[in-house]
């Protein structure tokens, strides 16, 4: 997915307004005191940053990292520090970490075991990990109801899409492994839970922005350019309840 294309930030708003909340409600849990440093993997843009950031006031730091930090632009600012860095590549930018967090990130990492075990190494004694990311394994349907033609070609192209996701390198299963991944690399008090959006606004803005972007992948070979049309009418329609992958978060502390 090339985050410089239009349909990049139609994608990146709807993950804020998706997937913010369900964040903010885990990091408000987690806590984090005032003076620590916490670590945004892979930011992406601003809203998240925003968070740990206040939190940290006055003498704390946030370290927001990403391939593509154009996005990061409005939020380079202390307590912020944004740094362009490859957490599957990379030494972690910093250590004594009170809290890393990365959203929808390692899914798509091919390194992410290595990049799982940066985390950990980067996190301070008594420090947090969040970890959220997707399971498009877990429920694989953008109609979970699929009942009539335009349910079943939105499935069609959901298929197409994941195997476009599988082929480059994205572990479909990743989400629903992040308990025993935490538990493996050492990580105490364990807990995950899973958000799974039906029948919302951003879902369907998401849905289409998507399909845009992916369009000429899905026509090679997966879709033809008018089944994608008549999908996206049906979307822009506003009569199919649409949903994502659940998101699944877990986190726990490093002794």
């Amino acid at each position: 997915m090339d985050n410089q294309q239009n349909e990049a930030a139609e994608r990146f708003d709807t993950f804020t307004a998706l997937f913010d909340p369900t964040t903010f409600r885990h990091l408000e849990g987690l806590g984090l005191a005032p003076g620590r440093r916490c670590w945004e993997v892979g930011a992406g843009g601003t809203s998240v940053v925003s968070w740990p950031a206040e939190k940290a006031r006055p003498d704390g730091q946030a370290v927001a990292t990403d391939l593509d930090t154009s996005r990061l632009t409005a939020a380079t600012r202390p307590p912020v520090e944004v740094r362009v860095h490859d957490v599957g590549r990379e030494e972690p930018p910093g250590e004594d970490f009170g809290l890393v967090h990365a959203r929808l990130v390692l899914v798509h990492v091919p390194e992410r075991e290595r990049a799982l075990r940066s985390m950990i190494n980067a996190l301070r004694s008594g420090g947090r990990l969040l970890i959220e990311d997707a399971a498009p394994a877990l429920q694989p349907l953008t109609c979970p109801d699929e009942y009539g033609p335009e349910q079943r070609l939105a499935n069609r192209l959901r298929r197409g899409f994941r195997h476009l996701l599988a082929d480059r390198g994205a572990d479909l299963s990743y989400g629903r492994k992040l308990p025993r991944l935490l538990r493996e690399v050492g990580l105490h008090d364990v807990q995950a839970d899973v958000y799974f959006p039906v029948a919302s606004p951003a879902c369907t803005a998401l849905e289409a922005a998507t399909i845009r972007q992916v369009r000429d992948r899905l026509v090679a070979g997966l879709a033809t350019d008018a089944e994608i049309d008549r999908h996206l009418a049906n979307v822009e329609a506003g009569t199919m309840d649409l949903t994502t992958a659940p998101m699944i978060s877990a986190w726990g502390r490093k002794e």
